[in-house]
């Protein structure tokens, strides 16, 4: 709880100069409703209010403290500030109202002499020829910057420069000059030379040059130093870059609820203030949740990241491959590529995914041009003469896989033997098992049983402590284990002989054909399998119950919406296990109890068992009641699912 002091104006500075934001906001807010405030702690203010996740209220109140210097005769501070403003609304993607405020500070600032005020104007010039791809531009707007902050003594803008710089020589392929750079600019932002801003923006530039260049180990070192400082602040906004960051780092460790956890809260803190960060979180939820096989959930992340301009691929086209849409994925991965204005270390990126896209098109040669260029890539950005552990690792699985399409078992198992160590190292685990089953299938190849199980058996034992569920049904498979836990459905239209009465034979073709067509496209939508259609509904399988009941509730709210020609389906879902007949049809006690738990539902209603839904829904369920199942001892719990 805020303290009540008699004199909030005084306290409330000396809060903003310890930035002890919270704080500082309560108190200068205060004393702004009393009486007003100076320019000097408008700005103040405004700072708090940014700090404390206040952004539309901050920039406000940077606009409000312009005028204000305009009024009391200080060009300079109002041109400073209208460059930080120009910053943000960049980050809300508002390039026009941008360019504007940089207009704003070159008309405050063509009558004063040169001072640290044209350097600030000088970098966030040269922050937007990069942003356009005007890399010399960009380089002389910096230079000067930099120059500037050194002849005015201004740490913060000196250094903010010098790590554009680096980041610009990483991605033009001077890595060792680039990283030196980084490092040293990252150090004066840990050590505490530079302001909140400029430290928030030095560490950002850093880790994105690291990631980018799959330098794990130094990306997940800086991600540590900057996620300490930023739980030092105490804060709010910016620690949403932080918190995307730290997620891209726990997801390659293999700790998938916290990354998810973070990026969530990433989102949530930034919302369209930093679109960039904020799709950047929003790829990294869609990255985990399609590792987990929930497609519908993956997609609608997918979907967020592209609105808030963040190319959805290529996690968007591997969804694609595994829904079944390889025509759909190649299109995606290559319109993508097609981009002229990717840098190489961009087309690194989605390289691995065209290649494993075309072998699943049986499109061998295709996968050889996407490796050769991969490699080309790489070997152009290697660090003290070595490929960094994310690209070689990209590498060696890329031949690996193109060595098992050619039946060549021995050199893919070589590949793959030093992917799975590659990984290994780093620390990696689902990609690290995604090789050991790769290399599994070499082993196998070369009719080395005992080794092929042991490498399938530990990718399997991954595979499921991390929830990856597509992998390890596929592991599973390839371990030839006769039964694998599924999410099964079944649909059933209520009443259907009296819709027939009703509608009659001709109204009831037509809307039993937009009856299947539609289900049929919302379970493969949500990553499901339709097994066969049963009388007046379906059979399908899904890797996950978060996928089966977002299909469900796909269903339901289709034919809500299609009222009142709709008819009503009541629908059983139900996790359990099953055998995999050769005819690509399922039996076993999973697929029975699914059947009889839909028999039990009303029409309009997704009934489900609890046991099998714990943790596994988005959606909210009811009170769990106890049935008798026919067929099975004792009584099965049961909620419904409210899809509303």
């Amino acid at each position: 709880m805020t303290q009540v002091v008699d004199e909030p104006l005084e306290a409330g500075r000396q809060a903003a100069q310890r930035r002890a934001w919270r704080e500082a906001y309560e108190l200068l807010r205060s004393a702004d409703e009393r009486e007003g405030l100076a320019a000097e702690d408008v700005e103040s203010l405004a700072d708090a209010a940014w700090w404390t996740g206040r952004l539309d209220e901050g920039i406000e109140l940077r606009e409000r403290a312009v005028a204000a210097y305009v009024d009391a005769g200080q060009p300079r501070r109002a041109a400073l500030l209208a460059v930080i403003l120009a910053m943000n609304h960049d980050l809300r993607g508002a390039p026009s109202v941008s360019s504007g405020w940089v207009a704003r500070a070159e008309r405050l600032l063509v009558d004063e002499p040169e001072g640290v005020e044209h350097g600030h104007l000088a970098l966030v010039r040269g922050i937007q020829a990069l942003d356009l791809g005007e890399i010399e531009t960009a380089r002389d707007s910096l230079a000067r910057a930099r120059e500037l902050g050194e002849r005015f003594g201004d740490r913060s803008l000196q250094t903010t420069a010098l790590v554009f710089d680096g980041a610009i020589r990483v991605h033009t392929g001077d890595v060792e000059g680039g990283l030196a750079i980084l490092d040293e600019a990252t150090t004066a932002a840990t050590s505490g030379e530079l302001d909140p801003l400029h430290t928030g923006i030095v560490y950002c530039v850093t880790i994105d040059s690291c990631q980018a260049l799959g330098d794990c180990g130094r990306a997940s070192e800086w991600t540590d130093a900057a996620n300490r400082w930023c739980d030092r602040l105490d804060v709010t906004g910016f620690p949403g870059a932080c918190r995307v960051h730290r997620a891209e780092i726990l997801r390659l460790r293999g700790e998938w609820p916290q990354a998810e956890e973070q990026a969530i809260q990433a989102c949530e803190e930034l919302h369209d203030y930093n679109r960039p960060v904020t799709a950047a979180g929003f790829y990294e939820i869609a990255e985990i949740r399609r590792r987990k096989g929930d497609f519908a959930a993956a997609e609608e992340a997918y979907r967020k990241a592209d609105e808030l301009g963040r190319d959805p691929q290529p996690g968007l086209a591997l969804l694609r491959l595994a829904q079944g849409k390889v025509d759909g994925a190649a299109a995606a991965v290559r319109r993508s590529l097609a981009n002229e204005h990717l840098d190489p270390l961009a087309r690194a990126k989605r390289l691995p995914a065209l290649l494993e896209i075309a072998l699943a098109a049986g499109e061998i040669r295709r996968a050889r041009e996407a490796a050769e260029e991969l490699e080309g890539i790489v070997d152009h950005y290697r660090v003290e003469g070595r490929r960094t552990p994310a690209f070689e690792g990209a590498v060696q699985l890329a031949r690996g896989r193109i060595r098992l399409a050619e039946h060549d078992w021995e050199g893919a198992a070589a590949a793959l033997r030093a992917a799975r160590d590659t990984w290994n190292r780093v620390s990696a685990p689902y990609e690290t098992a995604q090789a050991r089953m790769l290399l599994g299938l070499a082993y196998r190849g070369e009719g080395d049983e005992d080794g092929a199980k042991e490498e399938l058996t530990i990718a399997r034992a991954t595979f499921e402590r991390l929830g990856a569920v597509l992998d390890l049904q596929r592991a599973a498979e390839l371990l030839g284990e006769s039964s694998a836990r599924r999410t099964f459905m079944f649909t059933d239209i209520v009443d259907s002989t009296r819709l027939v009465e009703v509608l009659g034979e001709e109204k009831w073709r037509k809307l039993l054909t937009w009856h299947d067509r539609t289900l049929r496209e919302l379970i493969e939508e949500a990553g499901g399998e339709v097994i066969k259609q049963t009388g007046d509904g379906y059979f399908a399988a899904f890797q996950s119950p978060a996928a089966g009941v977002e299909a469900a509730a796909g269903i339901q709210r289709a034919l809500d919406e299609h009222e009142p020609l709709a008819p009503d389906v009541r629908i059983g879902v139900h996790t359990g296990g099953a055998f995999h007949k050769d005819d690509d049809d399922y039996a076993g006690q999973g697929v029975h109890m699914a059947a009889r738990i839909g028999a039990l539902a009303q029409g309009g209603e997704i009934l489900a068992s609890k046991e099998s839904l714990d943790g596994g829904s988005r959606f909210p369920v009811s009170e769990p009641r106890s049935e008798a199942v026919k067929g099975f001892d004792g009584e099965v719990e049961l909620v419904a699912v409210a899809w509303r």
